[in-house]
């Protein structure tokens, strides 16, 4: 009576076409998650990418093509904040895999503390973003601020972190490295606790050195947990506003300006179609370093 049934279902539903495997679930199913898809980022996308040739207020647009796209490429503060946006992107993504790994080799470690150790890096993560560049800024200051004050007591002369032009960008650049650093080492102590510890036993039998655990066995096999850093650190790199803006602004001048900051102060200006259009191009941006990038580290991965 079951294999009937069974047999009843299958001929209704009609049989499963050859070499394609059928979904357990109706395709209904999805129709929740694709209509919150839909509302939250394609209707958005779309309206943007509609309003970014326009000009446009509160109460109406007018269509100009792409005037918009023209006139944000050929201003220099907005291509300088392009530029700067990939800089701060690649410099902060750099630094959190190489201290993210360091770190988290040593907290997997046998070390007095390791869990205490492992609360104190990664609590930076949790504190507000805007909190952290505000007390960064008092920290920073170039007369009174505790960092210049210290060095002062060795006889060195501190910067102006966030005056000094040379300076202002690798200054935030470094509190977001120092506030983001935790998650990274996070994933790596995730990565290496995963190891089996059959390679780190066979190495000791063969007398292998700490190095060559960690160039043989430590660094192949956290791969996995590279890609992963590599790809949050760029996103969040290419896409940072808040801590740039808490700390400088943008300045001195537009020498710390990234893209966002550049977007926020056009929409502070009134200049709303050309925010828009410079929100498509962070949009195009982000999209054409992970996309690419993402499909390259995940063949990467296949191939380990």
């Amino acid at each position: 009576m079951v294999a009937l049934e069974a047999r009843s279902r299958v001929s209704a539903t009609g049989p499963a076409p050859a070499g394609r495997k059928r979904s357990p679930y109706p395709i209904w199913f999805y129709l929740p998650a694709a209509i919150v898809y839909a509302v939250l980022f394609l209707v958005p996308t779309v309206t943007s990418f509609y309003f970014s040739l326009t000009r446009w207020s509160i109460f109406d647009s007018q269509f100009i093509g792409f005037d918009n796209y023209v006139t944000f490429f050929q201003e220099p503060a907005l291509v300088s904040g392009l530029w700067h946006t990939v800089v701060y992107a690649v410099v902060t993504s750099g630094l959190k895999v190489v201290l993210g790994l360091g770190l988290a080799v040593l907290l997997t470690s046998q070390i007095i503390g390791r869990g205490y150790l492992r609360s104190v890096v990664f609590f930076p993560v949790l504190v507000s973003t805007i909190g952290v560049g505000l007390t960064f800024t008092i920290l920073m200051d170039p007369e009174d601020g505790l960092i210049n004050e210290s060095l002062a007591l060795l006889g060195i002369q501190g910067p102006g972190w966030l005056t000094d032009p040379s300076y202002a960008l690798l200054s935030v650049a470094l509190v977001d490295v120092w506030k983001g650093v935790g998650l990274a080492t996070l994933i790596y102590i995730a990565g290496i606790v995963s190891i089996p510890q059959e390679y780190f036993e066979a190495a000791r039998v063969d007398g292998a050195s700490a190095w060559q655990n960690f160039r043989s066995i430590v660094l192949p096999l956290a791969r996995p947990a590279t890609f992963t850093v590599i790809l949050l650190s760029l996103i969040g790199g290419l896409r940072s506003f808040d801590l740039i803006w808490a700390m400088t602004r943008g300045g001195p001048g537009f020498t710390s300006d990234v893209i966002a900051s550049v977007i926020y102060k056009q929409y502070q200006a009134g200049f709303y179609g050309l925010s828009t259009a410079g929100n498509v191009v962070l949009f195009l941006l982000v999209t054409a370093i992970i996309f690419p990038l993402s499909r390259f580290l995940n063949s990467r991965e296949v191939d380990l």
